[in-house]
């Protein structure tokens, strides 16, 4: 009988992370997570002052990091900041937005804006991250923040749908042609959330009711909810899942 001779390993102690959309919701819930699991977290977002005050909210709980004020839509920012700086081991694409309306309603604005954020920005950042990555010879994690809203369809969502589901083909493919190089990629895929970016739905007569009948659980997520998936992605108890989509919808996908 063989008995492996170590258990699984969470710890990210040396790795050094980047995290878009860092300074609230998701982004930050993922940037607490990786720094309390030893990595040196860069939080990157447009707004400086929101940023700055994540920060000091990370610092204070221990967490090593380092504030980025980057305009992820623009693509020789992501080069240049990436670029200056040692290899990322780890990647949190977690920038974005959604502007649920029905598709007669949809403006080429809105169109050109979720597109940019949702799915242009993350390949920018997956491109120059990875770059780095295979120019020194080393292994690393992408994690794509994707949605439950990846794998079906919802009404007044085609926009978001539409970007999520481009997220996950983006997340498989690069599994395939960054895996000899020792990069895994892999999506998250969490269901509604309580986040900011949320908050306007839920005070919505009935948008609460209506999300909760569809989730298993019977109840929305939260925060801190993100925070296992993340290091479990992030670190060597992963090591042999690239490709894939972690669903951590409360059973929206199961039904």
């Amino acid at each position: 009988m063989i008995v492996p001779s170590a258990g699984p390993d969470f710890g990210l102690a040396s790795r050094r992370a980047l995290v878009t959309g860092g300074s609230s919701g998701i982004g930050l819930a993922a940037a607490a997570a990786l720094g309390r699991a030893g990595a040196h977290v860069t939080v990157a977002a447009r707004r400086r002052a929101e940023l700055e005050v994540a920060c000091e909210a990370l610092r204070a709980t221990g967490v090593a990091c380092e504030a980025l004020v980057l305009d992820v839509t623009d693509s020789a920012s992501v080069d240049r900041e990436v670029n200056s700086r040692v290899p990322f081991d780890i990647l949190v694409n977690s920038a974005g937005m959604n502007r649920p309306k029905p598709l007669t309603d949809l403006t080429d604005d809105d169109i050109d804006a979720v597109l940019r954020l949702n799915v242009k920005a993350a390949f920018y950042l997956a491109r120059a991250v990875s770059r780095r990555l295979v120019d020194a010879n080393l292994g690393g994690s992408i994690i794509n923040i994707s949605s439950q809203m990846g794998h079906v369809g919802s009404a007044r969502r085609s926009l978001y749908c539409a970007s999520k589901h481009a997220v996950e083909g983006m997340t498989k493919a690069l599994a395939w042609e960054l895996g000899a190089a020792r990069i895994r990629v892999n999506s998250l895929c969490p269901t509604f959330i309580e986040t900011p970016m949320t908050a306007p739905m839920f005070v919505q007569p009935g948008f609460r009711e209506w999300v909760c009948e569809r989730i298993a659980l019977g109840r929305v997520g939260e925060m801190h909810e993100i925070m296992g998936p993340v290091v479990f992605l992030a670190s060597d108890a992963s090591s042999l899942m690239t490709g894939s989509a972690l669903m951590l919808d409360g059973g929206w996908t199961a039904a």
